[in-house]
């Protein structure tokens, strides 16, 4: 299975996206913001992040940006959960190098389909 980085500002979602990625076999590490989120994954190797958009400090686009700026990041599979469904976010996701685009609240079954797809 694989290392999966959660970012998300709320210690709720972070639960469940844990929960649900552990349940299935993933290891998980979370942080709580884009600064954090950073720093661990420069610290360790991951095999996909999953990241809010917004949060406090980088957000999650800027921490798209910053993760593809690493060699070790340039393929990696990078997931916005967000709550954010405009079109013009989801373009500046995109742009930013961002893998896929989910909305909150989601689906367990749906994360781990998604999850699945872009980890082969």
């Amino acid at each position: 299975m694989a290392a999966i980085l959660a970012v998300d500002d709320s210690a709720s979602i972070r639960q469940m996206v844990r929960y649900t990625l552990t349940q299935a076999g993933h290891q998980v590490a979370d942080a709580a913001d884009g600064n954090q989120g950073l720093a661990a994954a420069q610290r360790q190797g991951f095999n996909a992040v999953i990241t809010d958009v917004n949060m406090p400090g980088i957000d999650g686009i800027e921490l798209v940006r910053r993760l593809r700026a690493l060699p070790n990041y340039r393929f990696t599979p990078i997931l916005l959960l967000t709550t954010e469904s405009a079109p013009e976010k989801k373009q500046q996701g995109k742009a930013a190098g961002a893998t896929g685009w989910l909305v909150k609240p989601f689906e367990p079954q749906k994360l781990l389909a998604t999850l699945d797809r872009v980890l082969r």
